[in-house]
């Protein structure tokens, strides 16, 4: 029901005298009165009047329902829609904000814009319109509405937010060598990025350490990384959910400028802890073994 009620609220095109009209070749006193047009248009809409927003729209107007491809043809249709609406959502209130509007002819102009509805309790619900207007017998009325969706790019945050889960400090301890490597994940403060900064230590002193910048290409629609370390080597990497897995494949240089390369598969166990393990090492051209599965908990 919200589709079609924005659809049909995308510019109801107010009855307008024609004693609004400018000269001749002049449009803007024509511009100034579909604007007040507007105004009446939405006055009549807050007022839940159905039968003065259908008067509004011309005779033969045909609204087409992107959405479920419906033709709603004629005002009596369009009033019923109308009702339906107000029945359905009886407070809902609308706002419109018109940006332009050219005149394609002395009786033609074509107004582009913006529509929102709002309902108590829940998000405003936004259309962008082009709207036709024709000139009947001195008044100007809807003939035909485009519509679309007003595009709204996910924040990086909603596109890093699978990842949440790895914010706190993190610690894997393997006793069989006293190597003790901890990480600490923390949002940037736009919550844009993940920052990953570890320590690896080997009995109680620290070896090497690094951080590591985690966030989204918005070029390659991926979550991308960046991980400098201590030893002066650098990558970068790609991660791809297959499944349940976190699949890192990281590709960069060593201090001493060979190429190295590695896949680090990360598993979610729950909240407190995760697997980690690292295959398809190799480093100037050369394959080493991989590195066992170790479970890394929460401190």
């Amino acid at each position: 029901m919200n589709r079609v009620l924005l659809c049909l609220i995308i510019l109801g095109g107010a009855v307008v005298n024609r004693s609004f009209a400018g000269q001749p070749g002049d449009t803007s006193g024509d511009e100034v009165a579909i604007r007040k047009a507007d105004e009446a248009y939405v006055n009549a809409f807050n007022k839940h009047d159905a039968k003065a927003l259908a008067d509004a729209w011309s005779p033969e107007a045909v609204y087409l329902n992107r959405v479920t491809g419906a033709e709603v043809v004629g005002r009596a249709a369009i009033a019923e829609q109308f009702t339906a609406v107000f029945k359905d959502q009886p407070e809902v209130k609308l706002e419109l904000s018109a940006q332009s509007i050219q005149f394609v002819s002395p009786n033609v102009a074509v107004e582009q814009g913006i529509a929102k509805t709002l309902v108590p309790k829940a998000d405003p619900e936004e259309e962008e319109y082009s709207a036709v207007y024709v000139r009947r017998e001195g008044q100007w009325l809807l003939d035909r509405v485009t519509e679309k969706t007003k595009e709204v790019t996910p924040s990086r945050y909603e596109q890093l937010k699978p990842l949440e889960w790895m914010i706190g400090r993190w610690v894997d301890k393997d006793d069989d060598d006293n190597v003790d490597i901890e990480t600490e994940c923390k949002w940037t403060k736009n919550q844009s990025f993940i920052t990953r900064s570890f320590t690896v230590s080997a009995e109680g002193k620290i070896n090497m350490s690094g951080m590591q910048i985690i966030g989204w290409d918005p070029v390659a629609k991926a979550i991308r990384s960046w991980t400098f370390d201590s030893d002066n080597g650098f990558s970068e990497a790609n991660w791809t959910l297959k499944k349940d897995r976190w699949f890192i494949q990281n590709k960069g240089y060593l201090a001493d400028g060979r190429k190295a390369s590695m896949t680090n598969v990360i598993k979610q166990v729950d909240q407190n802890s995760f697997t980690w393990q690292t295959i398809e090492r190799s480093v100037g051209g050369e394959l080493l073994p991989n590195i066992n599965e170790v479970v890394i908990v929460r401190e």
